[in-house]
């Protein structure tokens, strides 16, 4: 597989799901620091996308279109943002997001945990 990179779109399996978690596989936002994938961690945090966003959480959400092999609009469900193993990783590399958006994602995690 390819060396992961920051902000890149992969599909992960993000099962067993435990209460309102999600689940399943699904497309990731990879945020770690490319400093800390380039040593090749067993552990990333990443941001799971979804195409569908719940109004109650749209000051957490950030609409990603549809790009490459991210076929469909989707949002960044930030209060789902998750460390993960490395072996949940199923794919190459699906799309890019950009500067813009992870920063979007970031700021958005920092008001969910009071920063």
């Amino acid at each position: 597989m390819e060396r992961l990179s920051r902000g890149g779109v992969y599909l992960a399996r993000l099962d067993p799901a435990k209460g309102a978690e999600v689940g399943k596989l699904r497309p990731v936002v990879v945020l770690s620091a490319d400093e800390i994938l380039a040593v090749e961690t067993p552990l990333l945090f990443v941001c799971p996308l979804s195409s569908r966003s719940n109004p109650d959480f749209n000051a957490l959400h950030v609409p990603l279109p549809p790009r490459d092999g991210l076929m469909v609009a989707s949002f960044a469900l930030v209060e789902h943002c998750r460390a993960i193993s490395r072996r949940r990783v199923l794919s190459e590399r699906i799309g890019q997001v950009t500067e813009q958006e992870i920063s979007s994602i970031l700021h958005r995690l920092q008001r969910l945990v009071g920063l």
